[in-house]
């Protein structure tokens, strides 16, 4: 005949009894996250995305540089490949081709300078927009919102095209 010890504290049982109610508690709590409604935010006043430019190499034709997706829209960077080389880069905005004036849209300066683009703007030649990086600025403090593409030469972002949102 084997004798088992008798446990001191708690038993196996009251264990488990414990901790239905605090699963139920956890389970609770989790439901109400669930359920409260999520808070719609509004898109920033001025936002950049950032993009790489294609290795040399690429196939000749139009290629990806970049995509951006979010609740807001959506920014493609595409370029231009002759001989293995990218000849011009342009925005696709919500699947639209940017071409844009030549001149930039009015934007707010603090916006520009916080992205870190220097004010006045440089341009790029129109038509081509070429550079080792390219940004897009999006300025939505004054007015129409206004969606900028630049394309860094040397230190400073160079003006390729813009429209409003």
């Amino acid at each position: 005949m084997t004798f088992q010890p008798v446990r001191k504290g708690f038993s196996m049982l009251s264990a488990r009894l414990l901790s239905v109610p605090a699963a139920l508690l956890l389970a609770g709590g989790i439901a109400v996250l669930a359920a409260a409604p999520a808070e719609a935010k509004d898109p920033p006043s001025c936002a950049a995305i950032s993009f790489r430019s294609l290795p040399s190499g690429a196939p000749d034709g139009e290629q990806d540089a970049g995509l951006y997706k979010s609740r807001f829209g959506k920014i493609e960077v595409k370029a231009d490949v002759k001989g293995g080389q990218a000849t011009t880069y342009y925005m696709v905005l919500n699947g639209k081709k940017v071409d844009g004036p030549a001149n930039p849209p009015k934007m707010s300066e603090a916006c520009l300078k916080s992205k870190h683009v220097k004010v006045p703007v440089a341009k790029q030649t129109q038509g081509t927009c070429t550079g080792t990086r390219f940004r897009v600025v999006v300025d939505r403090s004054s007015g129409k919102p206004v969606a900028a593409f630049f394309g860094l030469q040397g230190e400073d972002w160079a003006y390729c095209s813009a429209t409003t949102l």
